[in-house]
């Protein structure tokens, strides 16, 4: 890269894909082409920059220029103005929410100033599918030095001083689970990566994937080294297709320069990388259920003890680690278990990478260290609710987390302090509510989508999982009682110690989180028959204000049911046994006559 005087990195992550950064791209080059500027401009295809909201992005090195939501018809003027002529195209850069003054670069961002990126270190900054912009980042050096100069026993020593515990949503301690493995003998063992990322709004896996494959190939190969092992499978689900084709390349690529295969560096170490498909099943993130699945079988977990890394894939002892668990591998080598141990608390040591979505101003991928607080995730990186609503809950941890109130908000962020507020990390989903959204609502929604993944192996979540949602729904349509509300918090407990798995013991979390901390709004539903936010469809009463009716006759005009009467210039009335409760009316009326109770 030191050959060219100014460098164009394009996100080229599935975010910015689907906003088509690929034409972009392509027309980027093309424009330089055509200006005869190709010896000293490059134009790189990069993994995702993480500020997701204002894709596509195009970065501008060495002077750090970052465009937001940039159009394939912006290319003529950047190349002209800023390429040519070294002048900023500032309608393209980034306007602060609140300052609402341009920010000529990332670096004066809110989005990325209280961020440390480690597992995302290489995203948006390399080529991923260039082996040799890996290496000149320091890439296979940590690979290197374990094979040359360590023993397996101090390589685990030192992920183990590192302090580093799985980002997958146990939590578990990543050095110990390697000594475990490395003890049992056996005539072979595998490292399996998780790469089936199933959270709804999760999408950190599958962006490290995508945009650094080589620092998990890296550290899976460390991880063979140390427990034993000469084959690595990654488990990813069929539905990332750019991470799958980014990671043959970069398989490929590593055979080509001897960082896998036989022989490795000349140490005399063999490891290969195959990959496996998973078809989507949220509970294949759940290791024993992911290794049925890669053997052929059907995705259910069984139960543990033995755990994989006495009998998993094939029998034989299995290491399964996640992606972003992976991806911190190499940097422990390169800069030591000590300055790793260095940041976060005291038993959360590293950063962790979060998917933030929801109501909330910057969407995106973020990596903070451990201990940031939600507030500083939410109000600073984040930049604060949508349209000035009011903050009302962050559900972390996905379908297995809780929701988090404004009495969390100062909570610092890691895996004790999460699960003692009443939800857990899980693989890093974060999605923010605002004041419009139903907490009852809420639950249902990641409720409906447990009872779908389910495995239907064990009672509890095939059957219980089903009842409490029938509950939900009855709550939602007004037709339960308070003695419900009691079952329901029963029932999920029932749920939460009888479930065979992770996925049935932590499915109740977002019923048991919300009637926690929002037990006034179930006692609205059944109780008042009301909604307070308004968004429960069956509960919801339009009535016309007759003294703001002008009798202008658009919601009867309208009204699919013909629910609505009266003459024009006259006050209308809505017949309730005949409303569907579509909203049209409410829509339709340009004098705030329609009311919704």
């Amino acid at each position: 890269m030191s050959n060219y005087k100014m460098h164009l990195l394009v996100c080229s992550g599935t975010g910015c894909h689907a906003s088509e950064s690929d034409q972009l791209l392509i027309n980027l080059q093309n424009e330089i082409a055509l200006r005869d500027l190709a010896d000293d401009v490059q134009v790189i295809g990069t993994g995702c920059f993480g500020f997701c909201e204002k894709g596509p992005i195009v970065k501008v090195i060495p002077d750090n220029t970052f465009y937001t939501e940039v159009k394939s018809a912006d290319v003529t003027e950047i190349v002209a103005e800023h390429v040519i002529k070294g002048r900023k195209v500032e309608r393209l850069l980034y306007k602060d929410p609140v300052t609402k003054e341009h920010v000529t670069d990332s670096k004066h961002m809110g989005f990325y100033q209280k961020q440390l990126r480690i597992a995302l270190r290489n995203c948006g900054f390399i080529n991923p599918e260039n082996i040799d912009e890996y290496i000149g980042r320091d890439g296979y050096a940590a690979l290197g030095k374990v094979l040359l100069e360590m023993t397996p026993e101090e390589a685990i020593k030192e992920v183990m001083d590192s302090g580093l515990r799985g980002r997958g949503g146990g939590g578990f301690p990543t050095g110990l689970k390697w000594q475990i493995t490395r003890e049992v003998q056996a005539d072979q063992k595998y490292v399996v990566c998780n790469a089936d990322e199933g959270d709804p709004g999760a999408f950190m896996d599958r962006s490290i994937l995508e945009g650094d494959p080589h620092s998990v190939l890296e550290a899976m190969a460390i991880c063979g080294y140390c427990i034993g092992a000469s084959k690595g499978l990654v488990y990813i689900r069929a539905e990332y297709p750019l991470a799958i084709e980014r990671l043959k390349t970069a398989i490929k690529q590593s055979i080509e320069y001897g960082l896998l295969g036989d022989d490795i560096l000349g140490s005399g170490f063999n490891f290969d990388i195959e990959l496996r498909y998973g078809a989507g099943a949220f509970v294949c993130g759940e290791e024993t259920a992911l290794i049925h699945s890669m053997e052929g079988e059907r995705g259910e977990p069984t139960f543990k003890p033995p755990f994989p890394s006495v009998s998993g894939y094939l029998g034989k002892p299995t290491n399964v680690n996640n992606v972003e668990t992976f991806a911190n591998i190499p940097v422990i080598f390169n800069k030591g278990a000590k300055w790793f141990s260095g940041i976060g608390t005291e038993k959360s040591k590293g950063t962790k990478v979060f998917a933030l979505a929801g109501k909330i101003n910057n969407v995106g991928l973020i990596e903070v260290p451990m201990g940031t607080t939600l507030r500083e995730v939410i109000f600073e990186i984040g930049g604060g609710i949508k349209g000035g609503k009011k903050f009302k809950a962050v559900q972390t941890g996905g379908p297995s987390g809780g929701c988090l109130t404004e009495k969390h908000l100062d909570t610092p962020i890691d895996f004790d302090n999460l699960l003692a507020s009443g939800s857990m990390m899980g693989s890093g989903g974060m999605i923010v509510m605002d004041e419009d959204d139903c907490m009852v609502a809420v639950a249902k929604f990641f409720l409906s989508f447990t009872v779908d993944e389910s495995c239907g192996k064990c009672t509890p979540c095939r059957i219980g999982n089903k009842r409490l949602y029938e509950m939900l729904e009855a709550i939602t349509k007004g037709k339960a009682t308070v003695e419900d509300l009691d079952k329901m918090q029963n029932l999920s407990n029932v749920i939460k110690d009888t479930s065979l798995c992770g996925l049935g013991q932590t499915s109740p979390n977002p019923v048991l989180s919300t009637m926690n901390n929002f037990y006034d709004e179930y006692l609205a539903h059944v109780v008042d028959h009301k909604c307070p936010s308004s968004q429960c469809k069956d509960l919801l009463r339009y009535e016309v204000i007759e003294e703001n009716c002008v009798g202008c006759t658009a919601c009867a005009r309208n009204c699919p049911v013909n629910c609505i009467s009266g003459e024009r210039r006259q006050v209308h009335y809505i017949d309730q046994s005949l409303c569907i409760k579509c909203g049209e009316c409410f829509e339709r009326c340009k004098f705030d006559a329609i009311a919704v109770n």
